[in-house]
C-alpha cells in the first residue's frame, strides 16, 4: 500500500508528531511505500533544525531526518504555515530578507499542491493532528 501522511502539530506540544512518525517507520519497514510526508499547520516545526531537546529526551526532528535519509522519504513542508511560523530555508530567507535559515536539510519547503499530489497518488492520506 502506498501512503501519503500529513502531519498538523508539533513536535513537543502533542502526541501526533509522534503517532505520524511511529507509524511511518512501521509502514516502511513492513514494506509499504510512503510518498510523502507534508508537515501543516504547527507540523512544520518537525523540520527545524535548531531544535535542542535535553539528553534525556527525544529528538523527534532528528527522528524524522534520520527516517527519511534511510528511506529516502520525500518530507514537504508548507510555505505558508512555514512562513507565519518563522521556519525558512535559503530561498524564503533571501526572498523574505532573513539573514539564516533553520529548517533541517532532509526537509523542503513546498506549497498545498504537493499535498494534493499525495493524496492523489497515494492508495490512502493518514493525518496525524486536528
Amino acid at each position: 500500500m502506498k501512503f501519503a501522511i500529513q502531519v498538523n502539530e508539533g513536535p513537543y506540544q502533542h502526541q501526533a508528531a509522534d503517532s505520524a512518525y511511529f507509524f511511518a517507520k512501521a509502514a516502511l519497514e513492513k514494506g509499504h511505500e510512503v510518498f510523502r510526508v507534508f508537515f501543516y499547520h504547527d507540523g512544520v516545526n518537525n523540520s527545524t533544525r535548531l531544535t535542542t531537546p535535553p539528553q534525556d529526551d527525544r529528538n523527534i526532528v532528528e527522528r524524522w531526518a534520520e527516517l527519511a535519509e534511510q528511506y529516502d522519504l520525500d518530507m514537504v513542508v508548507c510555505v505558508a504555515a512555514a512562513q507565519r511560523r518563522g521556519v525558512v530555508d535559503e530561498g524564503e530567507a533571501q526572498r523574505n530578507g532573513k539573514d539564516s535559515t533553520n529548517i533541517d536539510p532532509r526537509f523542503r519547503i513546498s506549497g498545498l499542491g504537493q499535498l494534493v499530489e499525495a493524496a492523489i497518488q497515494s492508495d490512502r492520506l493518514v493525518v496525524f493532528g486536528d
